[in-house]
């Protein structure tokens, strides 16, 4: 249903044999764009998105690729251009107030017990860190309790 109503299906994250996967299928034989997000190598939830990849899925680093694809309006084009500046440009500044934190996240998904490890912060010192930066759009929260880094080069 998902890659019939939709003008095409961006996969971020899928194992070798999952229903990300069917959906993408599903969408490719309707004439539907297919997009995925690449991964860790070293990650399994990666390979599905790898392998879309490797058959022809257009790889997809930021939102303004799909756009850009699916010939959306300049307008909206530009609209996420500024959001993305707004998102990214604490990131680069050195007196940011979760910089250790950002640094220790790293560019793959990590846990909050390796977090913890990495940086010595109290559980709920660490949680609240977490929380600001993910509403803040730098950080993001993955299946299995894991954190990720948003918006690096």
């Amino acid at each position: 249903m998902i890659a019939g109503l939709s003008q095409g299906t961006l996969v971020v994250e899928a194992a070798l044999q999952s229903g990300s996967l069917i959906t993408a299928r599903l969408a490719s034989e309707q004439g539907k764009e297919v997009f995925a997000i690449p991964g860790s190598i070293h990650s399994p939830q990666s390979r599905g998105s790898h392998a879309l990849i490797r058959q022809g899925a257009k790889l997809v680093e930021t939102a303004q690729d799909v756009l850009e694809e699916l010939r959306w309006p300049q307008a909206v084009l530009a609209m996420t251009n500024e959001a993305a500046g707004a998102v990214s440009a604490p990131d680069d500044d050195l007196n940011h107030p979760h910089q250790g934190l950002l640094q220790a996240l790293g560019a793959d998904p990590v846990s909050l017990d390796a977090l913890q490890a990495r940086t010595g912060l109290q559980t709920a010192t660490l949680q609240a860190q977490l929380l600001e930066l993910e509403l803040a759009g730098q950080v993001g929260r993955l299946p299995g309790g894991l954190f990720q880094r948003l918006g690096q080069a």
